[in-house]
């Protein structure tokens, strides 16, 4: 598993997509954060930044994860992972947890915007751990996702477009169940929606019930990964 995680984490280095990703990562947080924060001087709004950075996430994270088993599969080398001495599950998580070791380096590293922001007014600490917090945890889940859609496709491409999509319904399903009169069809949307469970946190409290939401979805999407290699492993 180690060396699985060590050979991901290198190749995001040894290709253009590591920089690609944080330069734009990095690039697009710092104009978010102008927007959002400097140039509004005392109606400074750190929820907002971090709405805008989590939708930008629906294009980021497909950068991370695409390439994950695609890759594998269209230069051959997938029979290699598959008979490498680590079980599917070891395979999996460490592909994961490279992806994921990216993003969050990334994400931290852009939250030292936030040291200048004591500058230009008040810092609620609470709420400022809030968001970070729940944008760990929904990148999380995101990558977990992009991380089956690549098990799915030789094409990087495709991979990319279907994680685009999936995360894409996941955060505006809430904004659709305003516009629906059905009670139950609400509270459905309202259940799956990954928007709305980043509320509390956002506000500075600790939501358990979002926690284990969010990894449950993590949970799930890898399980299903591996459930897409034990069925090609016997093919």
């Amino acid at each position: 598993m180690l060396a699985i995680y060590k050979r991901e984490m290198r190749s995001y280095f040894t290709t253009p997509i590591g920089y690609i990703f944080i330069g734009i990562f990095l690039a697009a947080s710092g104009g978010i954060f102008s927007f959002c924060t400097l140039q509004m001087f005392e109606n400074s709004d750190p929820y907002s930044y971090f709405t805008f950075l989590l939708f930008g996430f629906v294009v980021l994270i497909p950068l991370l994860t695409m390439k994950l088993f695609s890759e594998e599969r269209k230069l051959k080398t997938e029979q290699l992972l598959l008979t490498a001495p680590v079980s599917l599950m070891g395979m999996v998580m460490a592909k994961f947890l490279a992806a994921y070791t990216m993003f969050a380096i990334t994400f931290l590293t852009s939250c030292c915007n936030f040291f200048i922001l004591p500058l230009y007014g008040s810092v609620n600490g609470a709420i400022l751990a809030g968001n970070i917090i729940s944008i760990l945890l929904v990148g999380g889940a995101f990558i977990a996702i992009g991380v089956f859609v690549s098990s799915l496709s030789e094409n990087q491409l495709n991979a990319a477009i279907g994680t685009i999509a999936i995360l894409l319904v996941l955060l505006v399903v809430s904004f659709a169940s305003a516009y629906i009169d059905i009670a139950f069809i609400r509270e459905i949307l309202s259940w799956v929606s990954i928007f709305t469970r980043y509320h509390d946190f956002t506000y500075g409290v600790f939501n358990y019930s979002a926690l284990l939401y969010y990894l449950s979805i993590a949970f799930v999407f890898l399980f299903l990964t591996v459930r897409v290699y034990e069925k090609r492993r016997w093919d």
